[in-house]
């Protein structure tokens, strides 16, 4: 089945990710079957989220569903198989020298596949992601080789890049579309009204090389939820905590500018959020954050699931696009991961000097480094 429009995550509800209210197990299963029933068809996780247990809880909240009713997406990619988590950093990736050979990579993306797909109760996934992978899963032919093979044996029917965690690496993505563009069916990336930059700097390389994106962070640390308000408490582990001060301030501001347009197509807040995703180029799903905020006057994930669901077909406007690119600008306000031109220090698994062949990559789509992803001023 294809991925549609619409996608649920299952970093939802902060089981594997803190933020807000984490949900147990039993409530978990049944936000992911009520999302299922309100017609929500596509379904993601990565093998790393609470090593594997992620993988698990879907699969049972899937179980004796028609297979060809949904669409499984997975995501492999960090090594908790072999290594050890290295505090906030999280796990290598399989990819770190010091873990194996490149003649290895093949076997590994093999292993941790079948696994992933043995803890979801599933024999393939209709799309697999190689999930955060560092600089040498950009650029280097093994992983790609390695990736083809699992498409080959069966395990999966198309394949795909989810770069991150944090946001940037878009000279590596663009340089990834270009080298193994004809493997590539999926990108996912960052992408929301306030935060158009860089993700928007990679979609007419998507548009070229034919690979569609789907979009997480839809709802911009919950302020498009509208229960994200001045003052509102963050838990002390929640990491929305570490976003800039002032931004949920600023982002509510952002949002009662551009209401007038959620009112006049009948949408909620979270429905803009996404209805202007899906209309950026190559954009073809999105996947928001869906948390239970702590509060009695908080608005139940429920709620937020049926919201959702229910998205309809939207069209805006040249005048509202406008604003919307009015409002939202961001650009220059965090520093990238990814390449960058300020990282002079040996390659770690998120950040990289950036390489002649990227420098090339800048030149060839009109974005320099210098001017279009660097920090300049406060989100």
């Amino acid at each position: 089945m294809e991925v549609t429009r619409t996608a649920f995550g299952t970093w939802n509800g902060g089981r594997f990710m803190h933020y807000g209210q984490p949900l147990d197990d039993a409530r978990w299963i049944s936000l992911a079957q009520h999302a299922y029933r309100q017609g929500i068809r596509t379904f993601l996780t990565a093998d790393v989220y609470g090593n594997g247990e992620a993988d698990t809880l879907l699969g049972k909240a899937l179980s004796g569903l028609p297979r060809d009713s949904f669409s499984l997406v997975g995501a492999v990619g960090h090594d908790f198989y072999s290594a050890k988590r290295d505090g906030a950093k999280g796990f290598p990736r399989f990819t770190n020298p010091q873990l194996r050979s490149p003649g290895d990579y093949a076997d590994y993306l093999r292993m941790a596949t079948e696994k992933s797909l043995a803890r979801c109760g599933m024999s393939k996934f209709d799309l697999l992601f190689l999930h955060n992978p560092d600089s040498l899963g950009y650029t280097d032919d093994r992983v790609w080789e390695g990736m083809q093979k699992l498409v080959d044996a069966g395990l999966t029917d198309q394949l795909g890049i989810a770069p991150g965690p944090a946001n940037g690496f878009t000279l590596d993505m663009i340089l990834c579309f270009e080298r193994f563009g004809a493997l590539i069916d999926w990108a996912m990336v960052i992408l929301n009204p306030f935060e158009p930059w860089p993700g928007g700097l990679a979609l007419p390389a998507a548009v070229k090389h034919d690979i569609k994106v789907l979009t997480r962070v839809v709802d911009y640390g919950g302020i498009f939820h509208d229960d994200v308000r001045p003052g509102h408490q963050f838990g002390q582990s929640d990491h929305r905590s570490f976003r800039p001060a002032g931004w949920v301030e600023s982002g509510n501001t952002k949002l009662d500018q551009i209401r007038p347009i959620a009112k006049r197509h009948g949408l909620t807040s979270l429905q803009l959020a996404c209805a202007w995703n899906l209309s950026q180029p190559a954009v073809r799903s999105v996947v928001p954050t869906l948390i239970q905020e702590v509060g009695d006057e908080a608005k139940t994930i429920l709620a937020k699931v049926d919201e959702l669901a229910a998205l309809p077909e939207v069209t805006f406007s040249a005048e509202e696009l406008g604003l919307f690119a009015q409002v939202g600008d961001n650009k220059g306000c965090m520093h990238l991961k990814g390449a960058s031109r300020g990282h002079t220090a040996a390659s770690v698994a998120d950040q990289w000097g950036i390489t002649p062949d990227l420098e090339s990559v800048g030149r060839r789509w009109g974005i320099d480094p210098d001017s279009d992803l660097a920090y300049s001023h406060p989100a």
